[in-house]
C-alpha cells in the first residue's frame, strides 16, 4: 500500500532523476546549470525516471553511429602507421577529461559538461583540418551562399542526421554548447558569441587545452618538431612536459574562474596557450612538403567525391528527392550540394580512401581461372 504521511496525505514516490536532481540544488554552485530548469527539447518528451535530462544526452551521443564513428576520423595526423597518434575519438575523451575535471571543481553540472564534450566533434570530416578545408572550398563551388563549419555540422548531426533523419532530440543547453565550442584559429577569449551556459564555456576551454597539447605531443612523437622548437616564453610559464603544460591551464581556469560568471584563464597563462596554439598553425598543419603534400591529396579525394555525388545522385545512401516509393520532384542543386555535404562529412578515413578508389581508381580485370 501507498505510504501515507502524518496529516493523512498520500506520499508520492520520487524517482532517482527527482534526488538527483535535488542533490545537484545542495551540491552545484548558483551558477551552474541545473538539469530541472533545463529549457527542454525541441520535441517534448516523458522524463526519464533514473537519468537527468544531461545524463539522457550524453547516453544518446555515446550510442549514436556518428560517435563510434570518430575512432576513424584523423585528428592531425591522415591514416598514421603507428598505434599511439590521437585519433577524433581519443581527442573527444580527452577533452571530455579535462572538461569534467574543471566542472568538478567548480561545482558545475558534470553531467551537462560531460554531454557537451562528448558531442562537440561529431560533425568532423575526414582527414582532419585539411577535411574540413577541402569540404568548405568544394561545397562553396556548388553553393556560394553557404560554408561548412564542423561545429555547425556537429548540430546538424544531432539535430537532423542521426537516427534516420530525426536527431537525437538533445536539450538546448547541449545543442548550444556543441554549436558554440570551437574557436579555429581565433584568439580566446573569443571575439563571437560564447555558449549561454559556464558548462558549455568550460568545454570551449578543454578542446583547446587538449589539442594544443596532444597536438604538440603527436608531432613531437612523429619528428615533425622538436622541444627546442617550441616558444620558450610558453614552456617558462607552462612547462616543459605535456602532462605540466595541462596541469598548469586547467589549474589556472580553476583559480580565475571561481565564483566568476566566466571562465578565463590568466593573462600569462592565456598568452601562453594562444602562443602554442598559433606554433601550430603556423609549424605543423599547414607548413612543410609533408604537409602540403597532404593538403593536396585531401583536396583531390574530397573535391572528387564532391564532384561525383552531385553527378551521380543515386549513388548516395539517402538521395534527396526519395521519399520511399513515392515519386518526388527533382531536387535542387543546392539541396543535393547539402545532401553530399552531410555525406562526405560524416566519412571516416578509410571509407572515404575506399569509395574514391572505387569511383576512380581502376581494378583490373579478373585472371584465368586455376
Amino acid at each position: 500500500m501507498p505510504a501515507q504521511c502524518a496529516d493523512g496525505r498520500i506520499a508520492t514516490a520520487v524517482t532517482i532523476r527527482q534526488q538527483t536532481e535535488r542533490l545537484e540544488a545542495q551540491v552545484l554552485s548558483p551558477l551552474a546549470c541545473f538539469s530541472r530548469d533545463s529549457r527542454g527539447r525541441e520535441r517534448p518528451e516523458k522524463p526519464d525516471p533514473i537519468r537527468t535530462a544531461f545524463q539522457r544526452d550524453r547516453d544518446r551521443i555515446i550510442h549514436s553511429k556518428a560517435f563510434r564513428r570518430l575512432t576513424y576520423k584523423t585528428q592531425v595526423f591522415i591514416a598514421p602507421e603507428q598505434d599511439h597518434y590521437r585519433t577524433r575519438l581519443t581527442h573527444t575523451l580527452e577533452v571530455s577529461q579535462i572538461a569534467r575535471t574543471i566542472a568538478r571543481a567548480l561545482r558545475l553540472n558534470e553531467d551537462l559538461t560531460e554531454a557537451i564534450a562528448l558531442g562537440h566533434d561529431l560533425g568532423h570530416t575526414p582527414f582532419g583540418h585539411a577535411g574540413e578545408w577541402a569540404l568548405d572550398e568544394v561545397y562553396r563551388q556548388f553553393d556560394p551562399r553557404v560554408h561548412f563549419r564542423h561545429y555547425e555540422q556537429s548540430v546538424r548531426v544531432v539535430e537532423v542526421i542521426e537516427n534516420a533523419g530525426r536527431g537525437l532530440n538533445l536539450t538546448w543547453e547541449v545543442r548550444d554548447g556543441i554549436r558554440h565550442h570551437s574557436k579555429g584559429r581565433e584568439d580566446l577569449p573569443l571575439a563571437r558569441g560564447a555558449a549561454a551556459t559556464l558548462e558549455g564555456r568550460v568545454v570551449t576551454l578543454a578542446d583547446r587545452i587538449a589539442y594544443v597539447n596532444h597536438d604538440i605531443d603527436d608531432a613531437l612523437r612523429a619528428g615533425l618538431i622538436a622541444l627546442h622548437d617550441l616558444p620558450a616564453l610558453a614552456l617558462a610559464t607552462l612547462g616543459s612536459r605535456h602532462s605540466a603544460r595541462i596541469s598548469a591551464m586547467v589549474t589556472d581556469v580553476i583559480a580565475q574562474s571561481e565564483g566568476k560568471r566566466t571562465i578565463t584563464m590568466s593573462r600569462e597563462v592565456l598568452a601562453a596557450t594562444n602562443e602554442l596554439k598559433d606554433f601550430l598553425f603556423d609549424r605543423v598543419y599547414t607548413v612543410g612538403a609533408r604537409a602540403r603534400e597532404e593538403l593536396r591529396k585531401v583536396a583531390g579525394v574530397i573535391g572528387s567525391l564532391f564532384r561525383y555525388y552531385m553527378e551521380h545522385p543515386a549513388e548516395l545512401p539517402n538521395p534527396p528527392g526519395r521519399a520511399g516509393r513515392k515519386a518526388c520532384p527533382k531536387p535542387s542543386r543546392r539541396a543535393l550540394a547539402r545532401a553530399v555535404c552531410d555525406h562526405l562529412a560524416g566519412m571516416t578515413d578509410r571509407y572515404a580512401k575506399n569509395q574514391f578508389a572505387r569511383y576512380f581508381l581502376p581494378t583490373g580485370w579478373p585472371g584465368p581461372s586455376p
